[in-house]
């Protein structure tokens, strides 16, 4: 069957043929490496081995008259060979390779490289026989023409000198080296000696090494190539450690300084990361008197030189400062500081209003050297634990740079702090650092500080319900216990709260797992450490006493061992009935418990309630009175709640004056039409009933106004407790001391609205007579009210600020 040609599909025109032969060129350009590959009968001739033959036969075939493919494909087998037979392949096998490798390609020697070191790391055969078998070779093909090979038979070499005994290595390495190392021979040979030389301080003693190691060291130091210099000092970090500390301040540290003030600008920079490895090495005074004047030139020249020392320096900065930090002065602490300052700012600053590139044209190379100097400055600007530790004051500088400022301001000039702190403990909640979890979990409780409540609630605080909830680590659960927990505890709103406490109960309290149980368990706890005793009463003693019928023994034994601080919450008698209750879970427990550990758990606690009895019946009064600390976590729940019902009265009182301005304009319109009208009336009036008219308009006037000042300043029916607390009362002086400084300082408040407005006096004080109000002038009573609200809102948080600074006050 032959194909059918549809030749009308076909277009033969001049453009589509010149299209047509430029693929079949590129088919034809496919087709060649495939014709190449292939093999002539003599060439797979020649490829063909005797099945018959054993392993070792084949391998010496392959390397006496194979190609070199096949014999790398036996060098790569060598390890293989040894542990099937050993002494046959050092007998027959090895001297075929020792004799191929001096006319082998590369990549038969990186392979015979790569296996050398394979059958020393797999022990195959003892250190003597591998030394008298393998080094020679190693050695022999150390200084090849090519710099990949001679590098990876080094590698081999320098892994060999560790496992050699120590004479070996004298005799066949190190003697041979002090010949290797004169100026006479050529630059590759004295750079194989400086790595050499770094890896023998470590195998021989300090005696041995002062006095044939030491002497090389020196030359190849002041050699006349920048290569060798470069090299060597490089090494002195791996000598420093083998001779010790005595001989490095006499011997390393004068050709470290020497080298630092090299004309090549890569021996600098290898004597200056050398420095900064050996810090810990010197003495103060050879830091002070020798290294920072050192590093003070170094970062002096710094910009004028070469962009890869900037690099370097930016690097190992912090590194440096570490190592001199007892040494620094407060002028040198200062100076660095701002040098750093300019190194994370490099290639971004702007002078005279002209941008860097403006004056001279980066090229991309220079640019991206600047890029890698400001991520470096990154990179050095905490130590992460320290970072972590210190995130509450970052934060607030960040935040207030410096100054206080408003909540609603304190986002404006980082608007992405927020993602920021999601996406690091997102990071950290995905790494196996779980300690660097909980430590960044607890220090995010500052949040309330530094952001607003809405903030906190959207994007922070269902994150730590979800990580109570699906987190393995109890540490890192417990920290996002408490922390979710302060974020309730300041948050004004108390709509988000009732729902918080609703989803704690029912997640937790009442959850399917006997582990999320447990962590209900544990978040009352930091309930009741950072909300008074009311609150812990009215939420959630009711919900812990429920799980005295937990099934889980554990739920029950550590609810057991916290009932006498749920006892120690209650007030007698207001709080009577939970008291009963509580009675009646233990009377339960005692009497239908079978688990026998909870049981002995339940009657320790029982003793200890009574204990607590006892001590409360007695000094109930003096105990309430004294227990000012929970007082003030009263009061501030207060506060809270009082800020939201002026933020309301503040809303209500906007709302209310828009109506009245609607209405005012309406009547001056309908006034406008109806003016005519209006005159005639007023003079065919009777002026008696004129004045008792306007008598009468005046007074309901006055009534209104003084109703509507008194629902702008009436006080919420929580005022009724607040008064009771000793810090908000009629009077306006307060006595505060400082937690921590040890001082004490004067409050006054002069907002009217914590004062009981009693008394002629105080009220005509108090509020405009109805003679001098208007009752069409809304402007007025909008400012007014809301100037009140203002005020009273502005010492609201004035009060909650002094108490969540660790400010406890007490009235003079």
């Amino acid at each position: 069957m032959h194909p059918i040609i549809i030749f009308s599909k076909m277009d033969f025109s001049q453009s589509n043929l010149f299209g047509y032969i430029e693929d079949l060129q590129e088919l034809t350009i496919i087709e060649r490496p495939v014709r190449r590959s292939l093999k002539t009968p003599e060439e797979i001739e020649r490829l063909t081995v005797d099945e018959e033959l054993s392993d070792i036969e084949r391998a010496v075939y392959l390397l006496s008259s194979g190609q070199d493919i096949q014999g790398t494909s036996v060098v790569a087998n060598l390890p293989v060979l040894m542990r099937q037979n050993p002494a046959e392949t050092l007998r027959r096998v090895l001297p075929k390779i020792r004799e191929v490798l001096h006319v082998a390609g590369v990549e038969m020697q990186l392979t015979a490289a790569v296996s050398f070191l394979t059958v020393l790391q797999e022990e195959l055969m003892s250190i003597h026989t591998y030394s008298h078998s393998f080094l020679h070779i190693i050695l022999q093909n150390l200084e090849h023409r090519d710099a990949g090979v001679s590098n990876a038979w080094l590698e081999t070499l320098l892994a060999v000198i560790e496992a050699l005994p120590k004479e070996t290595v004298r005799h066949e390495i190190l003697n041979p080296l002090v010949s290797k190392a004169q100026l006479s021979q050529t630059l590759q040979s004295r750079l194989l000696s400086c790595k050499i030389m770094g890896k023998l301080a470590n195998k021989f003693e300090a005696r041995i090494i002062k006095r044939d190691i030491l002497p090389l060291v020196k030359s190849l130091c002041q050699d006349a190539e920048y290569e060798v210099r470069t090299c060597m000092c490089r090494q002195l970090e791996h000598i420093a450690q083998g001779i010790g500390a005595e001989l490095t301040k006499t011997v390393v540290l004068p050709e470290l300084v020497e080298l630092a003030r090299d004309e090549g600008s890569s021996v600098r920079l290898a004597a200056f990361e050398t420095l900064v490895n050996l810090l810990d090495m010197f003495d103060a005074d050879d830091r002070s008197q020798t290294v920072l004047p050192l590093v003070k030139s170094f970062c002096e020249k710094a910009f004028k030189a070469d962009e890869a020392i900037l690099v370097s320096l930016s690097f190992h900065l912090g590194k440096l400062c570490n190592g001199l930090y007892g040494i620094f002065t407060p002028e040198q602490h200062l100076r660095f500081f701002e040098f750093y300052k300019k190194l994370s700012t490099l290639g971004l600053q702007q002078e005279n209003g002209q941008n860097d590139n403006q004056v001279q044209v980066q090229t991309l190379e220079q640019e991206n050297k600047y890029i890698l100097v400001r991520k470096n400055c990154a990179y050095n600007f905490p130590v992460l634990d320290a970072l972590i530790g210190n995130l509450p004051e970052i934060l607030e500088l960040m935040t207030n740079g410096g100054e206080s400022c408003g909540s609603e301001n304190k986002l404006l000039s980082i608007p992405d702090l927020i993602t920021a702190l999601t996406t690091a403990e997102q990071r950290a909640a995905t790494s196996l650092k779980w300690r660097t979890h909980e430590k960044l979990l607890q220090k995010y409780a500052c949040l309330p500080h530094i952001i607003s409540s809405d903030q906190i609630y959207y994007r922070f605080l269902h994150r730590m319900l979800t990580i109570i909830l699906t987190n393995n680590v109890l540490p890192v659960q417990k920290a996002a216990a408490r922390t979710l927990c302060v974020y309730l505890r300041y948050n004004p709103k108390q709509e988000q709260r009732h729902e918080v406490i609703q989803k704690l109960i029912e997640q937790l309290g009442q959850g399917k797992s006997y582990w999320n149980r447990l962590r209900f368990l544990d978040t009352c706890e930091f309930i009741m450490e950072l909300f008074s005793k009311s609150f812990f009463c009215k939420y959630f003693f009711l919900p812990v006493l429920e799980l005295t019928h937990d099934p889980v023994a554990n739920v029950r034994m550590k609810l057991c061992y916290l009932l006498p601080k749920v006892k120690s919450t209650l007030r007698i008698p207001t709080d009577k009935h939970l008291l009963q209750q509580l009675e009646l879970c233990i009377r339960k427990l005692l009497c239908q418990e079978k688990d026998k550990d909870v049981l002995t758990i339940v009657k320790r606690t029982v003793l200890e309630l009574d204990r607590m009895e006892i001590s409360v019946d007695a000094f109930l009064k003096r105990f309430y009175e004294n227990d000012l600390l929970d007082q003030e976590k009263e009061r501030q729940e207060y506060l809270l709640l009082e800020m939201e019902q002026l933020e309301k009265e503040k809303q209500q009182n906007e709302g209310r004056s828009t109506n009245i301005n609607n209405k005012i304009s309406e009547k001056k319109r309908r006034d406008s039409k109806t003016s005519s009208v209006l005159a005639k009336r007023i003079t065919l009036s009777v002026p008696g009933s004129s004045s008792a008219a306007s008598a009468g308009k005046e007074d309901k006037k006055s009534k209104l106004v003084r109703s509507q000042s008194f629902s702008t300043q009436a006080l919420h029916p929580k005022y009724n407790t607040l008064d009771k607390c000793p810090n908000i009362s009629s009077a306006t002086g307060y006595t505060c001391s400082v937690s921590g400084m040890g001082k004490n300082c004067m409050l006054s408040f002069t907002d009217d609205s914590f004062r009981t407005h009693s008394g002629g006096n105080s009220g005509n004080t108090a509020f405009p007579s109805s003679s001098s109000c208007n009752l069409y002038n809304s402007a007025d009573q909008k400012s007014s009210g809301n100037k009140e609200i203002q005020t009273r809102k502005v010492n609201l948080l004035l009060w909650v600020k002094m108490e969540t600074s660790g400010i406890i006050c007490s009235s003079q």
